[in-house]
């Protein structure tokens, strides 16, 4: 499975480039900041949202600390998405949050 740290995932916003982030956090956790460009799908709930993801497009998954976003680049990948996770998560991320 491709990885990407939180740095590396900063530098490809920061340059512009378009990129579709999935936040699987708790709402509860999203509260207290995510990064604006990312869409928020806990992860007990990625399963019965895949209808509302594009097996076409490339998804960087983020969660705390990286595990449950590693739990969920694993079940969509098995469902042909292609997905990168962001080891290190929210926890450490630096750059803009809202």
């Amino acid at each position: 499975m491709k990885e990407i740290t939180t740095t590396e995932l900063n530098s490809k916003l920061r340059s512009g480039e378009k990129v579709s982030i999935i936040d699987v956090r708790e709402p509860a956790e999203v509260a207290t900041g995510k990064i604006p460009e990312a869409i928020n799908i806990s992860l007990r709930l990625i399963e019965f949202r895949l209808h509302e993801l594009d097996k076409q497009k490339e998804y960087f998954i983020i969660c705390q600390s990286g595990g449950r976003s590693n739990q969920a680049a694993q079940i969509l990948n098995k469902y042909g998405y292609r997905v990168v996770n962001v080891i290190g998560g929210m926890q450490n991320w630096e750059g803009k949050v809202e």
